[in-house]
C-alpha cells in the first residue's frame, strides 16, 4: 500500500502542473487505474482550491511586489476574455483539464468573479470526468500509443 501512495505523489504533483501528465505518469508508474485517477484529480483539485482560497494573497504578496510595471490589457488578456465570453463558468471548466492547464483555468475562473463554491465543484466535476476519460484511454491503448511516440 505505501508504495502504491509513495508511487501516486509524483503523479499528483504532474498533474498539478499540466493535468494530461497525470494519466501518462500513472501508466509509466504502473499504477492502477483507480489510483491514477484519484490522483490526478487531486493534483487538479489541489492548485484549484490553492488558488481559490489564498490568490489573493498570492496577488498581493507576489505579483505586486515583482510586477509593479505590468500593463493592464495584453494580447493574451483578450483571449481570456474571449474565452469567458464564449464558453462561460461551464466551458472553462471543461477545457481546463484539456487545453488550459489547472492554473491557467482558475485563474481565468476566479478573474471572471464567479463564486469560489461554483468554481469548485465546476472544476471538481471537469477533472473527474476528464480524469476517468483520459487515463482510460492511456491504460487501455497505452501499449499501442506510447511506443510509438517513444521511436
Amino acid at each position: 500500500m505505501w508504495e502504491e501512495i509513495l508511487k501516486a505523489i509524483p503523479v499528483c504533483l504532474s498533474s498539478m502542473i499540466k493535468f494530461i501528465f497525470g494519466p501518462i505518469g500513472g501508466y509509466a508508474a504502473g499504477l492502477n487505474l483507480v489510483t491514477t485517477v484519484v490522483a490526478t484529480v487531486m493534483g487538479m483539485m489541489t492548485v484549484v482550491l490553492g488558488f481559490t482560497y489564498f490568490g489573493n494573497w498570492l496577488k498581493r504578496t507576489l505579483f505586486e511586489r515583482f510586477f509593479k510595471d505590468r500593463k493592464r490589457f495584453t494580447v493574451g488578456n483578450r483571449r481570456f476574455v474571449n474565452i469567458w465570453r464564449r464558453y462561460g463558468m461551464t466551458g472553462v471548466a471543461a477545457l481546463t483539464p484539456i487545453i488550459l492547464t489547472p492554473i491557467g483555468g482558475t485563474l481565468l475562473a476566479l478573474s471572471s468573479g464567479s463564486p469560489k463554491e461554483k468554481i469548485i465543484l465546476y472544476m471538481f466535476v471537469s477533472a473527474v470526468v476528464w480524469s476517468v476519460v483520459l487515463s482510460s484511454v492511456v491504460y487501455f491503448f497505452g501499449n499501442e500509443i506510447i511506443p510509438e511516440i517513444m521511436r
